[in-house]
């Protein structure tokens, strides 16, 4: 009997995990929404789409050929992965569940975005060197992100 197809994404350890985190979540989801499913409504949306974007983001990353553009999908699979473990962070302190009820799922987390920063490194080295500016200060991360947080410096 011949084993069934599978595209390559799926031979990942860690796109594997991402579908064990998922299964996982998914439960998470049904006990939260079950005392007060309106309370909880956002930011089990919010959770459920960051689980699925993690899985689908590494799965696409996987398709990409040049190295980059695969970097950026695992990268974004990353961020994906924080904001869950974010949710779940908020999940306690608003008090929906016990600190004790997300650990496997964090502990899940913990070893998804591990895998995925060594992925991130692996495709785009470049992005983890350490540079000098103008300045002559040392910079560790590219500079594509300096305005996020523009607003907040600026005086009002």
């Amino acid at each position: 009997m011949a084993s069934p197809a599978i595209f390559d994404h799926e031979k990942l350890d860690v796109y594997q995990l991402e579908l064990k985190f998922l299964t996982w979540v998914t439960q998470f989801l049904v006990d939260m929404s079950c005392p007060s499913p309106t309370q909880t409504r956002e930011l089990r949306e919010q959770l459920d789409r960051a689980s699925l974007s993690a899985l689908l983001n590494t799965a696409e990353g996987n398709g990409r050929r040049q190295g980059r553009k695969r970097a950026k999908f695992f990268d974004d699979a990353r961020g994906s992965a924080i904001e869950c473990a974010a949710c779940l962070d908020a999940s306690v302190a608003k008090g929906f569940t016990a600190l004790e009820r997300i650990q496997p799922g964090k502990g899940m987390l913990i070893r998804i975005v591990a895998t995925l920063c060594k992925l991130v490194e692996r495709f785009d080295p470049e992005q983890y060197r350490v540079r000098e500016n103008a300045s002559g200060i040392a910079q560790q991360f590219e500079d594509e992100d300096d305005d996020e947080h523009e607003d907040e410096r600026k005086p009002t």
